[in-house]
């Protein structure tokens, strides 16, 4: 099928959700680390459109778009499907990682990178997104079912990443008693041997988000 090949940078929760993909289903693979600080010809040349990680490079082609690469994986290797094979069901699947990536990580992130009003606006959004995401997850063990899926994966920061986000910006949004099946659901996530053998050192996670934070506060202040 070809070599493949992940660019990615720690600690991205857009990277590992492409690492996590590929282990589940048992893909070989190398990886390949990225300077976001200083950007490689490789993935200027990968990805000359956004210059952002993470790409699949497979049998020397570029994926791009984390979203687009778990499609991509999915059809590419068929065994241990994270689609569901119904129609109406892929499509649920992949309202719902829409969902979970572009309503509630990006007003998380939001949230974590600024401050004052925008901050509490981005706060109000986030649990708002996280009400909805807890409604869905409702009498299920993963979004898909029995077994994780695509939506799974696009929301696994939620344990991991999301704690971090919450620590280094002095502010809190996940609560268990509020989001119950989150909560459940996020234990079950991370008793996933592909997910629990392949999170960020928390060390590097800290360090790098206390710089992004730092650096996007003093930005703000100076304007």
């Amino acid at each position: 099928m070809g070599e493949v090949k992940v660019v990615g940078a720690i600690p991205s929760p857009y990277c590992y959700r492409i690492e996590w993909a590929l282990k589940h289903k048992g893909i070989t693979y190398e990886y390949v680390e990225e300077d976001l600080r200083n950007k490689s010809p490789l993935l200027l040349e990968y990805n000359p459109v956004y210059k952002k990680v993470p790409v699949l490079l497979h049998g020397g082609n570029p994926v791009t778009e984390s979203l687009v690469i778990l499609e991509y994986i999915d059809e590419t290797w068929k065994e241990k499907p994270i689609l569901p094979e119904d129609p109406y069901e892929r499509a649920m699947a992949r309202f719902w990682a829409k969902f979970a990536d572009e309503k509630c990580l990006f007003s998380i992130i939001t949230a974590f990178l600024s401050q004052g009003k925008e901050q509490e606006q981005a706060i109000e959004s986030s649990l708002e997104a996280l009400k909805t995401l807890d409604a869905e997850l409702e009498g299920k063990k993963f979004f898909g079912g029995e077994t994780i899926g695509l939506v799974d994966i696009v929301a696994g920061w939620i344990p991991h990443w999301l704690p971090a986000y919450e620590e280094v910006a002095g502010i809190k949004l996940f609560d268990a008693h509020r989001f119950p099946s989150l909560d459940e659901w996020a234990k079950n996530f991370n008793e996933v041997l592909v997910i629990k053998e392949n999170l960020p050192p928390r060390d590097k996670m800290m360090t790098v988000y206390h710089g992004m934070r730092k650096n996007m506060v003093s930005s703000a202040a100076s304007k």
